[in-house]
């Protein structure tokens, strides 16, 4: 992979990627990433970092990756392993690997931040970023806030967090839809996001995070925020960098050029015929072959042959409307692996 060179067509400035390994199914992943980009997008001219957390008083366990296979995999595919320390996050919620990871990235140099389940099936040099306005995925259901039955409500809840920070609420909404519908108000999926500094980027998203967490508001006494911390303070810090969800084409990421897959048995049951073709073609090299076969679902499913007969289950063309049907027809035929 080429190491920065400013893109010839564009005159841009090179932007780093960023996903998180770990030693368990994310360093597998994240050898798939690096061998998807590698294929896709051959001529990407920035660095790709596979952040991985070192053990300290945060892990009850060592959770950096350790494999000497997968570490040279890596190497082999481009990628440069980036330690960093977890000093606020860590082991009891680890989606906040993805916040304190930026911090470890070179300062003032672009970033892509992609959740490590995540294939490269195109072009990313095409995608037209504009890294002074941040975005994140759109790919995303009404997970959260859940309102209670006597409030508050969507706006108000929202309304609140955005008092908390000084921000301008009315601005985040989209007026295109009803009151009260969580489309109205701002809410991404942290599958990706970006921006023209990790660092800049990387505090204020640790600083709203560890307030929202330690700081409770009233209006969030019934709502979870495990998993969905790192959602609820994203769109607060886009929001407060100039983006929003207007801020890149739609049908790129998460679309054409990526595709969010989060578990290889949903990739067989519903993404594109293309999605397939990328997933077992960077899957073949035996060098690659030699280290995913470590991970079952991956040996099964893509090199047993499993994928195939979960793909021939469901008509991508009318699949049912709700993931969690997917899923129980996949684990009915016990061909459910994660």
């Amino acid at each position: 992979m080429a190491k920065r060179q400013v893109a010839k067509t564009t005159g841009r400035r090179p932007f780093n990627i960023v996903v998180v390994g770990q030693n368990n199914r994310l360093q597998y992943e994240a050898v798939l990433f690096a061998a998807s980009l590698r294929h896709s997008t051959p001529d990407f001219d920035g660095r790709l970092f596979i952040a991985h957390p070192q053990p300290g008083r945060k892990w009850d366990e060592d959770p950096s990756i350790q494999s000497d296979e997968v570490r040279a995999t890596l190497d082999m595919l481009g990628a440069e392993l980036l330690p960093f320390e977890n000093k606020v996050f860590g082991q009891t919620y680890p989606h906040g690997n993805k916040i304190e990871a930026l911090l470890a990235l070179p300062e003032g140099e672009p970033f892509v931040f992609f959740d490590t389940d995540t294939l490269v099936t195109g072009d990313l040099m095409s995608v037209p970023f504009d890294f002074s306005r941040p975005t994140a995925s759109l790919k995303r259901e009404g997970t959260w806030p859940q309102p209670t039955l006597y409030g508050p409500g969507y706006s108000d809840i929202w309304r609140a967090l955005y008092s908390r920070f000084g921000l301008d609420f009315e601005s985040s909404l989209d007026f295109n839809q009803p009151d009260e519908y969580w489309k109205r108000y701002l809410y991404f999926n942290a599958g990706f996001f970006y921006y023209d500094c990790p660092h800049k980027f990387g505090h204020r998203f640790l600083t709203y995070a560890r307030s929202i967490r330690d700081t409770p508001l009233r209006e969030l006494a019934c709502q979870s925020l495990d998993p969905w911390l790192d959602q609820v303070a994203l769109p607060l810090v886009i929001h407060s960098f100039g983006g929003g969800r207007d801020a890149l084409p739609e049908g790129l990421l998460d679309g054409s050029v990526t595709c969010h897959y989060r578990l290889f048995p949903l990739l067989y049951a519903r993404e594109a015929d293309h999605v397939v073709n990328v997933l077992e073609k960077v899957c073949a090299p035996n060098p690659i072959k030699k280290v995913l076969k470590n991970y079952e679902p991956l040996r099964k499913i893509v090199y047993q042959g499993k994928g195939e007969k979960i793909r021939a289950m469901f008509d991508r063309t009318d699949l049912p409307h709700k993931e969690q049907a997917i899923r129980n027809r996949i684990k009915s035929k016990g061909l459910w692996l994660r």
